[in-house]
């Protein structure tokens, strides 16, 4: 190609693929014709000048959630494409995700076991209403008496039972009680006592990670002594159905966990889908410590968190 065509289909190509001129402007500027531009546009492909990549996020994701079962030896993971790393926008795409994962699991006869959160208040909003049979949903954990921040302890229950016709089971007691003999007298209610066993026994599992910061409602709950808040706040990584584990997923306070009303880590990780839903900036080494712990065999979350997990298990 002659040197000073070859110099124009460059320009031409510059101007329209990286300074977004109109082809009329390009004419312009170089003093042609407008066909004479289209002209060195294609020329530009066919030579090699311009490549066109499709970039499908769709393809991405998939590709993700397949790495991220297999990195973490998992059943299923589901990836969520967001615009920006941030925790509320985050948990509101997770919360479609997670939604349309549900619908497409949830069948006639499961008993669902959640926990609350705003994770799961965005889930249950984004669920579809399915007409299922002998379907029951259950509290897995206590919840938090007073709280500046809304739990949504009633509200994702009552959601998830609307939505898949089901039969509601709440746990009224508090996540954590001052003395084990409190809450060996609470368990001993056969009321409370039938709750627990329906979370032992759900199938399905459904929850979030909590991360032990100051504004956690946990803490805010003062539930907690000041000798096990230092040690939640230096050895703790996160908190599922409000027990605190560590980067490996060990529990990081017996005494603590002896007074903690719910299911146990362990019996999460005996469901058939015990499914975490979870992602955003402050919350990739909870989640990481959660699978390490091998909690969770379904992971939902965002791309960020996704790529973010990957790398720490590989160790970068």
């Amino acid at each position: 190609m002659e040197k000073d065509k070859l110099t124009k289909v460059v320009e031409a190509a510059r101007l329209y693929y990286q300074l977004d001129y109109s082809q009329q402007e390009i004419a312009k500027r170089l003093e042609v014709s407008r066909p004479t531009v289209s002209r060195l546009l294609k020329q530009a492909k066919r030579e090699g000048i311009v490549e066109i990549k499709i970039h499908d996020p769709s393809q991405d994701v998939h590709l993700l959630a397949t790495d991220l079962a297999e990195a973490y030896g998992l059943l299923d993971a589901r990836v969520a494409i967001v615009p920006e790393f941030e925790d509320q926008i985050v948990k509101k795409h997770i919360g479609k995700i997670a939604a349309d994962y549900l619908n497409a699991t949830i069948q006639d006869n499961d008993l669902i076991g959640v926990s609350w959160g705003t994770t799961l208040n965005e889930i249950g909003k984004n669920l579809r209403h399915q007409l299922l049979k002998n379907v029951s949903v259950v509290q897995l954990n206590g919840g938090i008496s007073y709280s500046e921040t809304n739990t949504y302890a009633y509200e994702v229950i009552q959601m998830i039972g609307r939505a898949f016709h089901a039969t509601s089971h709440f746990l009224p007691v508090p996540a954590i009680v001052d003395h084990l003999l409190v809450k060996q007298t609470m368990e001993e209610d056969r009321h409370i006592r039938r709750v627990l066993d329906m979370g032992r026994n759900a199938n399905i599992a459904l929850y979030s990670v909590g991360i032990p910061t100051n504004d956690s409602v946990i803490v805010q709950a003062d539930y907690v002594s000041e000798q096990e808040l230092e040690a939640i706040h230096s050895k703790s990584v996160g908190e599922i159905c409000s027990r605190f584990f560590d980067e490996k997923g060990m529990l990081i306070h017996e005494e603590l966990n002896e007074r903690t009303i719910g299911i146990d880590l362990e019996d999460l990780s005996r469901k058939e889908k015990s499914i975490l839903a979870a992602g955003g900036p402050k919350k990739v080494e909870a989640i990481y410590g959660a699978l390490q712990g091998g909690y969770a065999n379904v992971l939902v979350t965002d791309h960020y968190t996704a790529r973010a997990l990957l790398e720490k298990k590989q160790g970068r």
